[in-house]
């Protein structure tokens, strides 16, 4: 992204009477988080 320019941050979801406000940037780093996580080789342990 270059100076000076504006980039949306937020998505508003509407579902009947509810609404949701999303932080887009918050999204992405989660996403790339949990790819990072995942490109370990490590398994999450599943409980019994």
């Amino acid at each position: 992204m270059k100076r000076g320019e504006k980039r949306k941050t937020e998505k508003l979801i509407v579902d009947g009477n509810a609404f949701y406000e999303l932080d887009i940037d918050c999204m992405e780093r989660q996403k790339k988080k949990e790819g990072s996580l995942n490109q370990t080789g490590k398994k999450k342990r599943q409980r019994k």
